[in-house]
């Protein structure tokens, strides 16, 4: 039985939140420990982000200084901005030396810089200081802002037997050894070592008799995404980081890269939305609007774009009128087509699966929106002509515009994002309001000089 409770999932609800509460206000610490000794330390961050922060605060005092770094890494971010505030220098570093480097100097970095050298200060473990203040050097956005110091690494002169005894001092301070890394006198990475390997070898052996010289690796100064990519490629656990000279300098870890991978789908998302920075729901009315401004004036202009289009083509409207009824058809379409289109193209650079020549692949674009154009095109003639009423020539003419527009909506949503990817800009940029609202005036545009065309104006 308590084996399958173990195999539950934590579920937050509304009956322990209030208990939680209701021990806090009781000051029932005994009770209030024993309830959250059940639960993962995300499970308790998940607690303490529900509750008020004169709540929040009590219950981290309460927990053991280990318990707390975890639960820290796991608040929600304002709320542990909130909590770090509380929390004296001292406290803080007593928190930062339980974690590893990486989530220490991430802890440090969201402070502000004249509290950070004040808690590094207060760090009494003096190469755990030394390597915080190393990886804030880093950009938070290159692999040396993700990796961890701690590794287990040995030296390719070791006999097997002076391996084992050093590795089981240095797995002490590593919470998960995913590699053994081969080093040489100079610390340049030449490999890595198997465990299987290491086991079944004699203890007299050398580790340049068995560790394998295969070893995938990032440089330091690399981006995030390009670390993401790369273990995503090779399925990889843990990947080590060295420097322009080849020395090993610390690992990054797959939890790492999953919050990195989501922070860009986060980021991707709210660029296709037209949001033009970081944001979330409870930031200020300041903050949100800022973000959400710059695109709303896009859509704007672009409306006013179309209106001036439409205007200029008065003497077919004042002839044919119907034609005004289908614009809201081609503009959405024209939309639609492109947002689609740039999507795929986002994902696929995101991804690093667009491959081969930009016109081959503008030449299939091509070819999808004429497939697609012929279709959707046939349609709107039938329901033209027969629920509209509208003339022959009329219909032929929403029917041209409809596949001109799918046609050409298409080539924009794949040539935009790959032309601002080749310049170093993030091509989600080039999704959602972007795509929109310049499909719109070109279908406006390409729908109106069909129109001329074809009636005769």
């Amino acid at each position: 039985m308590a084996e399958e409770n173990e195999n539950i999932q934590f579920q937050l609800s509304d009956e322990l939140i209030e208990q939680v509460e209701l021990l806090v206000e009781q000051q029932n610490n005994k009770e209030l420990q024993v309830l959250l000794k059940e639960f993962h330390y995300a499970d308790i961050a998940e607690i303490l982000d529900e509750l008020n922060l004169e709540d929040a605060m009590y219950v981290i005092k309460l927990l053991d200084s280990e318990t707390t770094s975890d639960v820290l890494m796991e608040l929600d971010e304002d709320n542990r901005e909130k909590v770090l505030k509380n929390l004296s220098n001292k406290e803080i570093a007593e928190e930062v030396e339980e974690l590893d480097t990486d989530d220490a100097a991430d802890i440090i970095a969201e402070l502000p810089e004249d509290r950070q050298q004040e808690v590094i200060s207060h760090i009494e473990d003096e190469e755990h200081k030394e390597e915080i203040r190393e990886l804030l050097a880093y950009d938070e956005d290159t692999a040396g802002g993700l990796m961890a110091k701690e590794l287990v690494k040995v030296y390719e002169t070791w006999t097997v037997a002076g391996c084992l005894r050093r590795i089981r001092g240095q797995a002490k301070e590593v919470t998960r050894v995913h590699s053994i890394y081969v080093v040489d006198k100079q610390n340049r990475l030449i490999g890595r070592l198997s465990l299987k390997d290491l086991i079944v070898a004699k203890s007299d052996q050398k580790i340049t008799d068995i560790y394998i010289k295969s070893v995938d690796s990032v440089n330091v100064h690399d981006d995030a995404e390009d670390v993401a990519r790369v273990m995503q490629k090779y399925d990889l656990e843990a990947i080590p980081v060295v420097d322009n000279n080849q020395r090993l300098l610390g690992r990054i870890t797959i939890d790492d890269i999953v919050d990195v991978m989501k922070e860009e789908a986060e980021k991707d998302y709210q660029l296709a939305a037209g949001i033009t920075s970081d944001v979330e729901a409870d930031d200020s009315i300041w903050e949100l609007t800022k973000a959400r401004l710059p695109w709303l004036f896009i859509g704007m202009f672009g409306g006013i774009g179309a209106a001036t289009i439409i205007t200029n083509f008065q003497t077919v409207l004042n002839n044919y009128a119907i034609l005004l009824s289908f614009v809201p058809l081609i503009q959405a379409t024209a939309g639609n087509v492109g947002v689609q289109s740039s999507a795929i193209v986002v994902q696929g650079l995101a991804n690093d699966t667009i491959k081969g020549e930009i016109l081959k692949r503008l030449f299939k674009e091509f070819l999808l929106g004429l497939v697609n154009g012929v279709a959707i095109a046939l349609v709107a003639i039938i329901i033209s002509h027969f629920f509209f009423h509208t003339a022959y020539l009329v219909s032929l003419t929403i029917g041209a515009a409809l596949i001109t527009v799918i046609i050409i909506a298409a080539l924009i949503g794949t040539f935009i994002p790959i032309f601002l990817d080749k310049r170093g800009v993030d091509p989600a940029v080039a999704t959602g309001p972007f795509i929109t609202t310049s499909n719109d005036i070109f279908g406006i545009l390409l729908y109106f000089l069909i129109a001329k065309m074809i009636l005769g104006f």
